[in-house]
Order: C-alpha cells, then structure tokens, then sequence
C-alpha cells in the first residue's frame, strides 16, 4: 500500500532531521566524499543500470530531450562525484550567524541560520539530481525524501546506493536521505496532499505538467519553476563574433535543460550586419529557427514564427527569432513573454547593458556570457537541486543556503516587557 510506504518513509525523515541538524561538518563532509568514493567505485553498475532505463525509455518513445536528460556515462558520473565533492568543500551553512545586534534593554538578539527540517523533491528524468538534491539537503542539515520518475528508477537506486554508502561511513541515518522506491503515480499525490506532518517543503524540478500539478495540489510550501523561456538580445553594439559564440552556445550546447535560449532577439540597429551570420549559424549547427518577417528575409530556411512561438520553451534544437527597437523594446518583449528565469544581453555598451541588466525582472540576467551558465554548479555552489523563479524563499539555483531558514536566538539578563 502506498499510504503504509509513505508514511512510513516520512517518519522515518522527520526522525532522522534533527540527527542531521545536530550533525557536525566533518560527519557530513565524510559522507559526501565516501559517496562520491562509491560513484567512482560503482560506475560500471550505473552505467549498466542506466542503460536498461535509456532502453525502456526509447521503446517508450521518449524524445531526443529526455534521453539527453536520461542519459548516463563516464563524464558524467565524473561530474556527480566531482559535485559531491565540491559541495563538501562549502561552508557549513547551519548555525552560521546572519545578523547580531543589542537592544537598549541590554538584550542580544541573534539571527542564526537553521535547516528546513525535511524536504521533497519530485524529479523527472535526471539520475545527476538524485546525487546532486541528496547531498545538498545533507551540508543544509535537512533530512530529504527523493521521489525520481519512472524512467529513471534503476538509475537513481544505484545513485541512491552510493549516497547510502556514504551515510553509512559516517555514522548518519539511512533515512536522512530516502529513495521512493515505487514508481506508482500515486506516491506523488500522497507526497503532495497528505504528508504535511512529515514533509516541510517541496521542490519539483522536471517538465511544465509536473511543475503545475505539484502547485496546483501542494499543501506545503513549494520552491519551484514553471518553465526556461530564456532569451539573447543581441544588442547593436555587440561583437558579432562574441554574439555568435554565445549564441549558439547558449542555445545548441545542451537544448534539453532549462537554461537554453529558447529566443534570439535582435536589434534593428544591427540586424543589417548581424542578423544573418547569427541565422545561418544556427541553421548549420542544426537548428530549427522560427522568425519573424525579418529574420525569414534573410534566409529562406527560417519557418514563420507564430505568437505561440514567444511563449515556447522548446528544449530541443529550435529558436524563435525576432528583431526590436533596441533594449527598451527587447526588455519589452522579455517581460511579455518570459518567464523569469534566465535572460542575455550581448554588448559593448556597459551602460545598455545595465539598464538591461536592472531592468530585466529575472532571476539571473547576464552581460556578455550565455545563458547556459544558469546553474548552481557554475555560481560556485557546488550544485543545485533547479533554478527556482519564485521571489519567495529562495530565487535562482537553489544550493546549499537556499535549503536553509533562521530563527532568532535572544538573550537577557531578567528583561520583563513593560
């Protein structure tokens, strides 16, 4: 039964949370790096795992995204160890003070970092998040209760596995990181709507219908993101050669994930210049450009675009391309159409590039650098568990402090309130 499992699982977590809490920074630190030491170790068991998972995923169906999301090898597994290792290296978020101050009555007030308690993640397709989510929850001192997707599920058991070793080197709970182990959709639904007493928040990272149903039915709180809708905006005094590298990075070095530019936007001011090397360089890397009357001028290989094109997010090897009246008109159509996550500007102009840049109501804007350094790894956060566009709690990738809360530590010396 699934009510039995999850409830079992959940008091198990709310157990092992004030354990971890309690944890000190080399209890920790040791478990990451013998679970990184046991990826290293189990690599071949991995690899094999997941290719019954990429296998049961192709006879499915499963587009070209999801199998890059699905997909395990050497590097890979090398850089979820690596992660598990860097993340050990952070500070120790928890019990680090954030503010001090004395009141006039002498009282010292104390705000003093803390973990969340338990969290759980609800994942589609990435075995990496598995690694990634467990040991972030671990260095913020939160027990977690993972629950991978189907698709996945021999992948992120022999992941799990790694991390469980870890845990146990270092003497920590096995349940202070759990794997759901049932794919039973109903799982998520009890997750969601009846483990209040056990759960603190969630944090959905996968595709739009799983982010919509997680906000729609979640009765805890949630950290979470919609949908990528990112954009580049070539501005007119941008290097073409520097606009063509992030371009194409931006959007062709991984189209499955949620920081690949989905929209090339192009000032009129340069679009005589730069508007068709930028096409016909996507179009020769493989990709499929949808453009507006300008950009299907240019070459005769861009499809029309359609006002649903704006609001896209592909994830795969298709832009939409539009040229605008300079930055108040790409800041324009970003906040008409994006969705708050990750956004470009390309020029040489620093002073457009900062009204772009404060102007932009995302939760990363960059000046000069692709889009597809919208990750925690990258920010020097070890990892990240996803790239939240909420303004509440916690905005952008969500890393080790974002997994933390605070409370308030005063002491006297006998004050009474008057």
């Amino acid at each position: 039964m699934v009510t039995e499992l999850m409830e079992t699982i959940g008091r198990a977590a709310r157990a092992a949370a004030p354990v971890l809490e309690l944890a000190s920074s080399d209890q920790k630190n040791r478990a990451l790096e013998k679970a990184a030491e046991a990826l290293g170790a189990r690599h071949r068991e991995i690899l094999a795992s997941n290719e019954q998972d990429m296998h049961g995923a192709r006879s499915q169906g499963a587009t070209a995204a999801l199998l890059d999301r699905l997909r395990l090898d050497d590097q890979r597994i090398d850089s979820m160890a690596r992660a598990l290792k860097d993340i050990a290296g952070l500070p120790d978020p928890i019990g680090t003070v954030l503010a001090e101050w004395t009141r006039p009555n002498g009282m010292r007030i104390q705000r003093r970092r803390v973990p969340l308690g338990v969290i759980g993640i609800i994942y589609e397709s990435r075995p990496n998040v598995t690694a990634d989510a467990g040991a972030l929850c671990l260095k913020s001192g939160n027990a977690v209760i993972l629950r991978g997707g189907s698709e996945s599920a021999r992948s992120n058991t022999a992941v799990h596995a790694c991390l469980q070793e870890g845990l146990a080197a270092a003497g920590l709970p096995s349940a202070s990181i759990q794997l759901v182990p049932t794919t039973d959709r109903a799982a998520v639904g009890y997750m969601l709507a009846e483990m209040r007493a056990h759960i603190d928040i969630i944090v959905p990272r996968g595709g739009k219908q799983l982010i919509a149903r997680v906000q729609e039915e979640a009765r805890v709180p949630v950290i979470g993101h919609l949908e990528g809708v990112c954009h580049v905006f070539v501005e007119r005094a941008a290097n073409l050669e520097m606009a063509r590298a992030i371009v194409l990075n931006a959007k062709m070095r991984r189209t499955g994930v949620c920081g690949a530019a989905e929209t090339l936007l192009v000032d009129r001011g340069c679009a005589a210049t730069h508007l068709k090397p930028l096409v016909a360089a996507l179009l020769e890397a493989g990709c499929e450009v949808r453009g507006d009357a300008a950009a299907a001028q240019v070459d005769a290989r861009v499809r029309g675009a359609t006002e649903q094109d704006w609001y896209t997010e592909y994830l795969d090897a298709i832009i939409a391309v539009r040229v605008v009246d300079g930055v108040d008109d790409a800041i324009a159509h970003i906040g008409k159409y994006g969705s708050q996550h990750t956004d470009c500007i390309v020029t040489d102009d620093t002073a457009i590039a900062e009204r772009f840049l404060t102007r932009v109501d995302s939760a990363i804007v960059l000046h000069n650098a692709s889009t597809q350094f919208a990750d925690g790894g990258e920010f020097g956060m070890g990892a990240e568990i996803g790239i939240s566009t909420d303004k509440f709690h916690a905005r952008g990738p969500v890393g080790v402090e974002q997994l933390t809360s605070y409370k308030y530590v005063v002491r006297g010396s006998g004050q009474i309130r008057d």
